[in-house]
């Protein structure tokens, strides 16, 4: 079953450039939520291909 990208009925009227806008700063403000809190955000270098945590002090600390 195909289901329309820009369904009024699915997207609540907004289009997929509005929709990945609101989702990219949801991230964000979890991750800043994140970092006020002390939790370490977990982070992929796609140079490199290493996984990291980084601290709010800005340790970082690879797998």
């Amino acid at each position: 079953m195909h289901i329309p990208t820009n369904d009024p009925d699915i997207t609540c009227g907004m289009t997929d450039q509005e929709m990945d806008e609101r989702f990219a700063e949801i991230i964000e403000l979890a991750n800043q939520e994140k970092l006020i809190k002390g939790t370490p955000l977990p982070i992929f270098a796609p140079i490199t291909k290493k996984a990291y945590l980084e601290y709010p002090d800005g340790r970082r600390e690879y797998a």
